[in-house]
């Protein structure tokens, strides 16, 4: 379903994927057809259009609601979770994104640029979380404040840190 919905906010999603043989594949046949066809990859199931096309104009309403930020996503998407996994456009964002995650496997499989890529940009952010925890000290480095006003300070004072630290290395290391 977050293949589909960032598609159509116009962001591509490009997870690491560390089981890829559990991963599944989709066709719009059957995977005979293309078994007949003498593919090398075959998908393990197929899309299921049915299940898209009705829903189609309440999938771009969805995504319009996000862009417009009349509700947030987690808002959105957390009613939908909640709701039922047979709701109709839960089923139809859930098979749109079948077919650009299948695109994405497809890739990953075959580009190597791609992987790397991805590997550096999730090393990154963990790089930075390991940064702010190794900085952070006592409670488990979480907030003791109960306030948004004070969480914003600690969390400033933080981010202070964390830039002063990288400043004297910049210096130390030039």
């Amino acid at each position: 379903m977050i293949f589909g919905a960032l598609h159509l906010l116009g962001l591509s999603f490009a997870p690491r994927i560390t089981a890829l043989k559990r991963q599944q594949l989709y066709g719009f046949r059957k995977w005979r057809e293309y078994e007949q066809e003498g593919y090398a990859i075959l998908p393990d199931g197929y899309i299921k259009t049915p299940l898209i096309e009705p829903y189609w104009d309440d999938m771009l309403r969805f995504i319009a609601t996000i862009k417009l930020k009349e509700a947030t996503a987690s808002q959105l998407f957390r009613r939908l979770n909640s709701s039922s996994k047979h709701h109709p456009l839960y089923q139809a964002l859930k098979e749109f994104g079948k077919i650009l995650k299948s695109d994405f496997l497809l890739r990953f499989i075959d580009d190597v640029e791609l992987r790397q890529a991805i590997e550096k940009q999730l090393n990154k952010g963990e790089n930075a979380h390991q940064f702010s925890k190794a900085i952070s000290f006592g409670n488990h480095h979480d907030f003791l404040y109960g306030e948004k006003v004070e969480q914003e300070l600690a969390e400033g004072c933080r981010r202070l840190i964390k830039n002063a630290i990288i400043c004297w290395n910049y210096l130390y290391l030039s």
